[in-house]
């Protein structure tokens, strides 16, 4: 069974194709400038053959089209007929409420979605346009929802309720909500693999963006991502946790408009805004070589925001049995884990920096051989996880 991995946003639309028998990647694509001029659409087989088409997507329907063109082109494809795929996965940002799992596509998920449009007014429309356009361009084949919050969907609500009068969050539906849903569930499904089902785990989803969860019995407990992703850590762009009175204050002395101090906070700050260099961690750590003193605050204080949840969520678990670095960041800064995890040997997790240093790729173990809790570096494959949800809900038989 192939399985068609599709993640649209407003301008932009990425895609794999997998062959489920053996979980490979048979090809990925991304189209991009949709709805703009100079649209161009890239692909690479998994052996290596490239096609680039330069031609304008006016909407998502026009994409699909061309995704199908490329995937079935005779020199440069890998499909003779579009029958071959099974179903197509998509992802979807937000469920709100109304889903706690990926669900098959119909009319009724499509309304429930743009009702939720709300929620993720700058993905969800380009997300919806998508799977419109594919239902149009491919009809027959079965798709699936698989929504980027859903994973977070069963944190009690102790853990997800603001402190705000009950009748808004019922009326309004104000409440954290979570993101990074597919990659936390793939992470932390990989990780019951080697450390147990009912494994108590924190995993640290570390990129430009960056959230962590706290997974107990492969079932959420508690997430650092809230009603937006501006909630948790220090990130590449966004500030995370902050005082809400702060805000106001900087609206006033930046004169902001409301809508603006948001958008300062998402693009703006985090390590950008500290160092006033870069978000990308190379360009900081490269910086700290050359005695940049804010930059080493920047990541200092990363890491201290990571290290402060990964305690706090050991605490909500009642202890830890593994603590799991992924992302980016996660997987490709020694700096960044060793700040996190050294001198944590009171929670019984023992750092090797050795191993950490040593870390290339695949999975790798970074704590002592006497350590009682694993620290492992996980990496993540958020298209597979929606591949492996999209096959679980339209195989036959």
């Amino acid at each position: 069974m192939k399985i068609l991995v599709v993640n649209a946003g407003s301008s932009s639309l990425k895609y794999q194709l997998i062959d489920m028998t053996d979980e490979s990647v048979v090809l990925k694509g991304v189209c991009e400038r949709i709805t703009f001029t100079g649209g161009v659409l890239t692909q690479k087989t998994f052996d290596g053959r490239q096609t680039v088409i330069n031609q304008d997507m006016p909407t998502h329907k026009e994409a699909m089209q061309l995704v199908l063109t490329a995937m079935l082109d005779k020199e440069n494809g890998a499909l003779n007929d579009i029958s071959e795929i099974g179903a197509v996965g998509h992802r979807v940002l937000h469920s709100a409420e109304d889903f706690k799992q990926s669900v098959v596509i119909d009319d009724e998920v499509i309304r429930i979605c743009e009702k939720n449009a709300v929620f993720g007014p700058l993905h969800m429309p380009g997300n919806i346009a998508c799977i419109k356009s594919c239902r149009e361009v491919m009809p027959g084949v079965p798709m699936v929802a698989v929504f980027d919050t859903t994973f977070h969907s069963t944190m009690p609500a102790k853990a997800y309720m603001y402190g705000i009068p009950y009748e808004v969050y019922d009326q309004y539906k104000i409440r954290k909500y979570g993101f990074h849903g597919t990659s936390h569930k793939f992470v932390s499904q990989e990780t019951a693999k080697l450390v147990g089902e009912n494994a108590k785990m924190v995993i640290c989803h570390l990129g430009n963006g960056s959230s962590i969860s706290a997974v107990k019995d492969g079932k959420c407990q508690d997430t650092s991502m809230g009603f937006t992703p501006l909630e948790g850590l220090v990130m590449g762009t966004r500030s995370g946790d902050i005082d809400p009175a702060a805000v106001d204050y900087l609206r006033e002395k930046l004169n902001l408009k409301p809508e603006e101090v948001v958008n300062y906070l998402n693009k703006k700050c985090g390590v950008l805004g500290v160092s006033g260099i870069s978000s990308d961690l190379r360009d900081l750590e490269a910086a700290v070589e050359q005695g940049n003193e804010r930059a080493l605050l920047a990541l200092e204080m990363l890491a201290y925001r990571v290290r402060k949840y990964v305690g706090s969520y050991i605490a909500v678990l009642g202890g830890v049995d593994a603590v799991v670095f992924t992302g980016g960041i996660g997987e490709h800064s020694p700096r960044i884990r060793r700040l996190v995890m050294e001198n944590m040997e009171f929670c019984g997790a023992k750092f090797d920096n050795d191993k950490n240093e040593a870390y290339d790729s695949g999975v790798g173990y970074i704590n002592t051989e006497d350590s009682k809790v694993k620290i492992i570096v996980l990496p993540t494959n958020e298209e597979l996880s929606i591949a492996r949800e999209t096959k679980q809900l339209t195989q036959k038989n």
